[in-house]
């Protein structure tokens, strides 16, 4: 079992790291930016290009192994494989676009973002699984923060990529190459496991707010520095203080931990949080005195402590159960800690899986096509449409965690409503950008910006509150996986063969008009219009089960029977 940090600042500390590795997390965002060296220099077709960038979500989102090294191995060994893959991966792809190899097979590029961008995996997984389980009665305010700084991660590359790199693909690859490593390396060691903060405390709402505001200014700022950017001739001096700035509000966050530490105070603290909100629920008198589950006997001294060893056979079980050595286990109800071959034959499971795959597939098909979409309805320079998707995907992502946060709290209102609420609003973006009418494409990307945010800030703490923390890593992202079938079936197929039956129609290798996408468009709206049926199902079922977990206002750790 991993040793747990005591104390009431780690948990802070831990946050403040984890925003950095965030950001590196978001590294799967930066493809709008070099996927046109990809074509050009390399040669591909759109369809080819399309290929590629789903296999940048699929390296993104296939998380299955980070989820369960995460409850075997302490952060910073997932941390260290994500090191690993960010390198190896990108390296591959500066060497193909900076033409330092030449000819390097497409299926070779193909792998190699996968590996580069399944970096982002292993570095969420850990920094996520550890910051909820450091705050477990802040689910939904903590996976907002940190979803919202990943979402906010690919205005901090445009701002790097456009000011620093003097708008240089084989330089980003290059910086993405050496510079995630490098600062997930320096933040590793401060993201561990913590004695839970408390929820309750009216200063943990005071710091948690400071986050979300720090995020917000950052956010404000990047969105203003890309326009003056793109507007202004910048002198590359006032290009460096501005990322200066950037930086200084990146590192915000740590002001929390520093003011507690300067200005002491008595913190309440909850008990031992493993890996389980089960001992998060116990006093210290409880968890200081605790009797053995298993009776000596043969069973038992293989065994040991079955709520301590996960990785006990059924057969093993069984034998104990029959010398009496262990109760019999109800099964697990919606609430408890449930394990992943558990969870995965409830229909709120697969209702929560569909809902999401059917929000995020299709708003990843428009982020993978983004810099397409706004070249054929007519905008020479894409980079302020990227800066406006990625600032209201950080809105949508953070502010899915606060206001999801306050109606659980007050009326026990399932999370999974905004996630329909916010698929209707996406049928009405795919509806402007499918009439392609006049100012209606930056209002279009605003819009499905936030709805797109949404889907992940509401996912991750639903999870957590219908299937446990025991086994968050592997659930959530098996949940994830959504957005890469997503973006295979709508971005793949769907989007990459109309472009270029259309390009063909033209005569050329490029597409102009709103032709290029209109039927994607249209089929997306039907998608999430699918989605918005299946999220008001699921919230019916839920409520229920929210009711009884928010009694009183206050979460309350759901527990398994004969602990």
């Amino acid at each position: 079992m991993a040793v747990l940090k005591a104390g009431s600042r780690p948990p802070w500390v831990g946050l403040a790291a984890a925003v950095w590795v965030q950001v590196a997390a978001g590294n799967a965002y930066t493809f709008a930016l070099y996927s046109s060296s990809l074509k050009s220099v390399l040669g591909f077709s759109q369809q080819q290009l399309t290929i590629l960038g789903v296999a940048n979500d699929i390296g993104e989102n296939v998380g299955i192994l980070p989820g369960i090294a995460c409850n075997k191995f302490p952060p910073w060994a997932v941390l260290m494989v994500g090191v690993f893959a960010s390198f190896l991966g990108y390296g591959v792809l500066w060497l193909a676009v900076s033409q330092t190899v030449q000819s390097i097979p497409y299926w070779v590029l193909w792998l190699a973002l996968c590996v580069a961008t399944n970096s982002s995996a292993w570095f969420g997984t850990a920094v996520l699984v550890t910051n909820m389980r450091n705050f477990p009665l802040s689910r939904g305010t903590v996976a907002g923060i940190l979803k919202g700084y990943v979402g906010l991660s690919a205005a901090v590359y445009t701002e790097v990529y456009s000011m620093v790199l003097n708008e240089s693909a084989s330089k980003l690859l290059l910086f993405l190459t050496l510079g995630i490593p490098i600062t997930c390396l320096v933040m590793m060691y401060f993201i561990r496991p913590c004695t839970a903060a408390s929820g309750e405390d009216s200063s943990v709402h005071v710091h948690f707010l400071f986050t979300q505001a720090a995020s917000l200014s950052l956010a404000i700022y990047l969105l203003v520095t890309t326009i003056l950017k793109d507007v202004l001739s910048l002198s590359n001096t006032i290009s460096y203080i501005m990322v200066g700035i950037m930086v200084i509000l990146l590192i915000s966050p740590l002001l929390i931990p520093t003011k507690m530490t300067l200005f002491p105070a008595h913190h309440r603290q909850l008990g031992q949080p493993a890996g389980s909100s089960d001992n998060l629920v116990m006093g210290e008198d409880e968890s200081s005195q605790t009797n053995p589950l298993l009776t000596p006997s043969s069973s038992a001294d293989y065994l040991g402590s079955f709520y301590e060893n996960e990785d006990v056979s059924d057969v093993d079980m069984l034998l104990a159960m029959g010398e009496g050595a262990v109760k019999k286990k109800r099964k697990p109800r919606r609430g408890d800690d449930f394990k992943f071959r558990e969870a995965i034959v409830k229909a709120d499971f697969w209702l929560l899986w569909f809902v999401y795959f059917l929000g995020v597939g299709s708003g990843v098909t428009v982020l993978n096509n983004l810099a397409q979409i706004g070249v054929s309805l007519g905008v020479d320079d894409t980079t302020i449409l990227l800066s406006l998707f990625s600032f209201s995907n950080f809105l949508g992502r953070i502010g899915a965690g606060a206001v999801s946060e306050h109606f659980v709290r007050s009326n026990a209102i399932p999370r999974t409503i905004w996630m329909s609420v916010t698929q209707i609003l996406m049928v009405i973006s795919y509806l402007l950008y499918a009439s392609a009418l006049g100012g209606t494409l930056y209002a279009a990307t605003a819009l499905l910006g936030i709805c797109y945010g949404v889907q992940f800030g509401i996912m991750v703490p639903t999870a957590s509150e219908l299937f446990g923390l025991r086994h968050f890593g592997v659930i959530f992202n098996f949940m994830g996986l959504g957005n890469p079938i997503g973006a295979l079936l709508f971005s793949g197929v769907l989007a990459g063969y109309v472009y270029d039956a259309e390009a063909a129609k033209q005569q050329g290798s490029s597409c102009l008009g709103p032709n290029c996408f209109r039927l994607t468009f249209l089929v997306l709206a039907g998608v999430s219009g699918l989605g918005t049926i299946l999220g008001l199902i699921l919230t019916v079922r839920i409520r229920p089960v929210y009711q009884m977990l928010y009694a009183g206002g206050s979460f309350r750790l759901a527990q398994n029977s004969d602990h």
